[in-house]
């Protein structure tokens, strides 16, 4: 079982669940445009990538884990006649979502609920896929969440993660750190007063299990057919891309 240390506020009494659903309650507001900074905008093509592979199975139900303010979500809608649920633990990045859906007028397309990844208030076999963007890092347990996404899928459903990673060739790696170190906290502090929340956002992404690691992770859990896809200057993003196996 993965180990997750990074938490967003190292000396809280409060459990990592806790702390995030806190620090996404707080950042809520200024979220989407620190996304678009620290990605450099290239968060909408990444998003892109992964509609298309949702897509490649014609799904009709998709569950988005992590829903976050709904940006995946929406993107979603892109897949001609598909239903789209997304679930997230913050009520405050749930609130700039549910503004967003009404503003595209797409209600009745997508629903957007309050709930734990770790404990999904659906049924089995729910869903044709489910997506994850930005999202699995935050887990309070990685295994127990994934096994719960794999328990809703329907039998062969597939499930997408966008998640950042960390370039492993020169010169991007050194580039990488200095820029999550350095540059990534001051871009932080001007989006919002708390600086915790964009140190755990740099933190965590590190000590992610990415790449080999997490395609591993996947195929204990239950998916099989897992590939990844590092995206942008060597990898400071990935797609990974699994479909629910028999065990």
């Amino acid at each position: 079982m993965s180990e997750n240390i990074v938490t967003p506020y190292q000396n809280a009494a409060e459990g990592k669940k806790q702390q995030v659903t806190q620090m996404f309650n707080t950042i809520s507001e200024t979220y989407d445009g620190l996304n678009r900074v620290i990605s450099w905008g290239s968060d909408i093509k990444w998003r892109k990538f992964v509609v298309q592979k949702v897509a490649e199975i014609h799904p009709t139900t998709v569950l988005d884990v992590a829903t976050g303010t709904g940006d995946l979500a929406i993107a979603l809608t892109e897949i001609q006649g598909v239903r789209i649920t997304g679930l997230d633990i913050s009520e405050g990045m749930l609130s700039v979502g549910h503004e967003k859906v009404a503003k595209r007028n797409l209600a009745d397309r997508i629903t957007l609920v309050q709930g734990d990844s770790e404990l999904l208030p659906f049924a089995d076999e729910t869903f044709d896929a489910v997506t994850v963007g930005f999202g699995v890092r935050n887990f309070e347990n990685l295994e127990k969440g994934l096994s719960e996404i794999r328990r809703v899928l329907k039998p062969n459903g597939r499930l997408v993660v966008l998640e950042t990673s960390v370039p492993e060739k020169f010169p991007f790696k050194q580039g990488y750190y200095a820029y999550t170190h350095y540059l990534m906290p001051l871009i932080g502090k001007l989006f919002s007063k708390d600086r915790s929340a964009y140190r755990y956002l740099s933190d965590s992404a590190i000590h992610f299990p990415y790449g080999r690691k997490f395609q591993q992770i996947l195929d204990n859990v239950g998916f099989g057919q897992t590939n990844y896809y590092p995206k942008t200057l060597g990898g400071v993003a990935t797609i990974y891309v699994a479909n629910k196996k028999d065990i």
